[in-house]
């Protein structure tokens, strides 16, 4: 036996007490993969390689799998010169451990164990991760996260598309602090513009892309202080369909038609919107886009003709969409539907296009403690990008998915390969078989791979018992540490996955607003007016 063997074996020994090493050690191929420290190992196969024995693990499928995705990362070249259109997605809340909970969640939803899937987005070439912290908050907010994201300046949560120089509420002094979005130096550009949200449309995320207000929660004219009228500032809304840049979108799909509707009607009756100035802006949109088309459901918007080059002005509820999982699919779009449909009308563009979409309702999810629609908005996010990987062309489309903060979801315990990621913690025996029952944590109760470290499902006193109840049912709520009325966000690095021109320069770690330069300049949009 030669000494490198001598040190394997040894190695080997130690690692036996671990289940799954001793499982990995029992296998001819994979001897040098049961070894813990990576140095060793690495010295292993080099010496191998070097005296031209192969691999002891060559024709182990992981190792092959590995060479497979070294050889296709090796042939990966770079897109240089300029991109006619950006695709940008946001997955409101979508951190690292939602990325992945969501991923074995559709790997399990086709019948496989799920660990081994990828989301579509997973697939782009190029990724990073973004520091997301707002000036004044280590958790950041999605109003001054969005706005790093789209205008490139990083701001204090609240603030929409403002300098860190504003106070929060502040309407007076927020004159002469407003920051250009992506989308406003993409219309100056000649460029059509869209955004596709599953929110509001006066919601924070996109309400960067077209408004300006030192409070993200001013979407109506019902929620402005008197003051803040006194000093002229202008509810979201209404900027949304009068403003500058609002006015010349070409595309518009959310929800939220309370806001642009009055309280009560010309007659005295009720409108069914929240407004107190009596402006109906639906109606304000069509005066000023007399062929523009208004839809209001499903049928509307497969019907609606992009061929005439109208602008299309979408409101499918009062509020925010319903979560994918109570959507009625005959009245309500998806939001995969609503990007192709996006897709129809930007493309029509010679001079390119630009398309924000919001995955928002991931963020809701999270707030309740919810990770079932959590994950299933996640998963019809990677739809709507599969939707447009599919339809554009990678050669003069970047393609951007990313967040603007995470939340507290936790993937722990110890459970089995293909345990349902939503189920109770099932270990695995001495052989590495699954044991019949879920694992028991210190109070003699079971406990979920899946919790929150926050959020309205925190119990005080005793633990509840998760096994008296279906953790894997859509309404299920995931047990959580500190009780709060809603869950908060998380503040750790977010990924972003691209693809198409300038993709690889997203590649590191950087702070959030770098997405937008590295937009900017791979869309040559300069700054003048």
């Amino acid at each position: 036996m030669r000494k490198d063997q001598v040190g394997l074996s040894r190695l080997e020994g130690v690692a036996s007490g671990w289940s799954s090493a001793a499982a990995w050690g029992r296998r001819r191929g994979l001897r040098c993969a049961g070894v813990v420290l990576a140095v060793l190992l690495a010295g292993c196969a080099n010496r191998t390689m070097e005296s031209g024995t192969p691999l002891l693990q060559a024709e182990d499928p992981w190792f092959v799998e590995g060479e497979r995705a070294l050889d296709a990362t090796r042939a990966r070249r770079p897109i240089g010169g300029r991109a006619k259109n950006l695709v940008l997605f946001v997955g409101d809340g979508l951190d690292v451990s939602t990325v992945t909970a969501a991923r074995i969640f559709e790997g399990q939803a086709r019948g496989a164990t799920g660990e081994e899937n990828l989301l579509a987005f997973e697939r782009l070439p190029h990724r990073a991760l973004l520091k997301t912290y707002n000036t004044n908050q280590q958790v950041a907010d999605s109003a001054g996260a969005g706005t790093a994201l789209l205008t490139g300046v990083k701001t204090r949560a609240g603030v929409i598309a403002l300098d860190a120089d504003v106070a929060r509420g502040d309407c007076a002094g927020s004159e002469g602090h407003e920051v250009d979005s992506l989308v406003a130096l993409a219309q100056r550009s000649g460029r059509a513009t869209g955004i596709v949200t599953t929110t509001r449309l006066t919601h924070a995320t996109p309400a960067v892309a077209y408004g300006h207000s030192p409070e993200r929660g001013w979407e109506s004219d019902a929620d402005l202080p008197a003051r803040a009228v006194r000093e002229g500032c202008i509810d979201l809304a209404r900027q949304l369909i009068e403003g500058p840049v609002g006015r010349r979108l070409q595309v518009v799909f959310g929800g939220g038609g309370a806001e642009f509707v009055a309280r009560v009607g010309p007659d005295g009756s009720r409108a069914g919107g929240r407004r107190l100035d009596g402006l109906n802006l639906v109606a304000r949109w069509q005066d000023l886009h007399p062929d523009g088309l208004f839809v209001e459901d499903r049928a509307g918007l497969l019907a609606a003709d992009p061929g005439g080059g109208a602008p299309v002005f979408g409101l499918f509820g009062a509020d925010h969409l319903p979560f994918e999982q109570d959507r009625d699919p005959g009245k309500q779009p998806s939001l995969a539907e609503l990007t192709a449909r996006a897709l129809d009308f930007l493309s029509r563009d010679r001079d390119g296009f630009v398309l924000l979409v919001e995955a928002g309702r991931i963020d809701h999810a999270h707030h309740v403690d919810n990770a079932y629609r959590a994950l299933l908005a996640t998963v019809e996010l990677a739809r709507a990008v599969e939707v447009v990987l599919e339809r554009t062309d990678p050669e003069d489309t970047l393609v951007v998915v990313t967040s603007d903060h995470g939340h507290t979801l936790t993937i722990s315990g110890y459970p089995t390969r293909g345990n349902p990621i939503l189920g109770l913690v099932v270990e695995n025996d001495d052989r590495g078989e699954p044991l019949p029952d879920p694992a028991l944590a210190s109070d003699g109760r079971p406990y979920t791979t899946l919790g929150y470290a926050n959020g309205p499902s925190a119990r005080t006193g005793a633990r509840s018992d998760p096994g008296r109840s279906d953790p894997t049912a859509p309404n299920f709520q995931q047990p959580a540490l500190v009780p709060l009325e809603m869950e908060t966000h998380g503040g750790a690095d977010v990924p972003a996955y691209a693809s198409g021109p300038q993709a690889h320069l997203l590649v590191g770690t950087f702070e959030q607003n770098y997405v937008f330069n590295v937009a900017r300049f791979a869309l040559g949009l300069g700054g003048d007016r």
